[in-house]
């Protein structure tokens, strides 16, 4: 007769609930509680950014008039020995009508401006060369090259009154400067000006940001970040007002624009607000 094993059968242990700690189940709370947070609450990173640009006109009160005089030698050739003599000599000459010319016109334009608004500058001395001259000698052609001095002298007017401006132009053209290189129209207080500039700047942001919100059905916090875009600043302006010995036999027949204009100055901000929080319904 055989013998049979019998092998026990495995009996399946019921699963046991074991409670979870106190503290990971407020964890677990915690956790659940921010995740069904209400959809009305902001985000506390939430903002709202503007950027805004200004440009204002601004008319000018303050001018400054650059001109010059100068005076020309005759051409010498430098390699001969007798004209040096005659070269120095008109060099001379030509510094003394200069200094003649200089001094009338300093005169008729201290006549009505103060000593400090006229300014004349250091002499100048520029060697020029001519193009060269062919000569014929025994069916032989030489070429030399001729030289000339201008002695030349700059003269600068600084007015506070533009009311001004059209008589000192006239006085320039009857003194009959060689050149008149124009006026540079400025502002005697820069400061107050571009200060204005970025003012209109920031209330434009400030205009924008609360039109949106209020677009937007959203309320505007506190300012998180201001910075400039463009810096306010301007170059003086430069009215063209040129000069030469043809036109300035009279002021009847002289054209000129005496009109200063306006000089535009421009400033740019970028303005960052917070959103404040939706209130619960």
């Amino acid at each position: 007769m055989n013998n049979l094993a019998v092998t026990p059968r495995r009996r399946h242990r019921p699963l046991i609930q074991r409670a979870l700690p106190p503290t990971l189940m407020c964890a677990t709370l915690a956790l659940t509680t921010l995740a069904v947070a209400s959809p009305a609450s902001a985000d506390p990173d939430a903002g709202l950014q503007v950027q805004a640009q200004s440009s204002i006109q601004v008319a000018p009160d303050q001018a400054t008039i650059r001109a010059r005089l100068w005076e020309e030698t005759p051409a010498f050739d430098p390699t001969a020995k007798p004209q040096r003599q005659q070269q120095q000599e008109a060099r001379q000459q030509a510094r003394n009508t200069l200094e003649q010319r200089a001094a009338e016109l300093l005169d008729t334009l201290g006549d009505d401006l103060p000593d400090e608004a006229v300014n004349a500058g250091s002499l100048r001395v520029f060697p020029r060369r001519e193009q060269e001259v062919s000569t014929r000698d025994n069916s032989e052609e030489s070429h030399k090259t001729l030289t000339r001095t201008r002695v030349e002298r700059p003269v600068t007017v600084e007015l506070n009154d533009l009311d001004r401006l059209e008589k000192v132009l006239d006085a320039l053209m009857a003194a009959n400067v060689n050149r008149l290189d124009g006026v540079s129209l400025d502002l005697k207080d820069r400061q107050a000006a571009t200060d204005d500039a970025l003012a209109q700047a920031l209330e434009k942001a400030r205009h924008k940001a609360g039109l949106m919100a209020e677009t937007l059905d959203v309320k505007l916090g506190r300012v998180q970040r201001i910075e400039e875009t463009r810096s306010p600043g301007f170059t003086p302006r430069m009215m063209s007002v040129r000069a030469d010995a043809q036109r300035q036999s009279t002021s009847s027949t002289r054209e000129a624009d005496y009109r200063p204009g306006t000089i535009d100055i421009n400033a740019g901000v970028n303005v960052e607000w917070r959103l404040k929080a939706a209130p619960d319904d």
